[in-house]
């Protein structure tokens, strides 16, 4: 093979490889980028927990629906009245359906109040993102929390 022959081959090679990357990058920009977060209280008082929970969007796309897990380190009482948007998940969690959220504003709060079996003198809520629309959420450090509450009545903020 000559070098002219060899020149022209990897000028072929370089233009698909060129190919590929730009495409994989570009499928790579299809998929919306979002970073939720969740702030709220939570108070607990002779095993009845109350949880305002506000969720949030950094963006910068829109979330058109997400899903954050409650997850309690003392099992619920087996009866529960949840809000319409909120599921049992298990013995020790509820999901709930955050609903649409822009980049740059405050969700719905989410209320909820439940029991837990006996009355614990503290428990450890954790808080995560099941589901985020569709979107990739590259920081973690806001949608993940635990928080220790203690059987006072006091408020925990978070």
């Amino acid at each position: 093979m000559g070098n002219d022959a060899w020149v022209r081959g990897m000028g072929v090679v370089g233009v698909g490889a060129a190919l590929a990357l730009g495409g994989a990058s570009s499928v790579g920009a299809l998929t919306p980028e979002a970073d939720l977060a969740y702030h709220g209280s939570v108070t607990m008082a002779a095993g009845l927990v109350d949880l305002r929970l506000t969720p949030q969007n950094h963006g910068p796309s829109t979330v058109e629906d997400a899903t954050v897990r409650l997850r309690w380190s003392a099992p619920l009482a087996d009866a529960q009245r949840l809000p319409d948007d909120c599921a049992r998940s298990g013995e020790r969690a509820v999901v709930c359906r955050t609903g649409p959220l822009a980049a740059d504003v405050l969700g719905d709060e989410i209320r909820l109040k439940v029991r837990l079996r006996g009355e614990p003198s503290e428990v450890t809520l954790e808080i995560d993102t099941v589901w985020g629309g569709g979107a990739v959420d590259r920081n973690h450090g806001n949608d993940e929390q635990r928080v220790l509450v203690l059987d006072t009545g006091d408020s925990y903020v978070f």
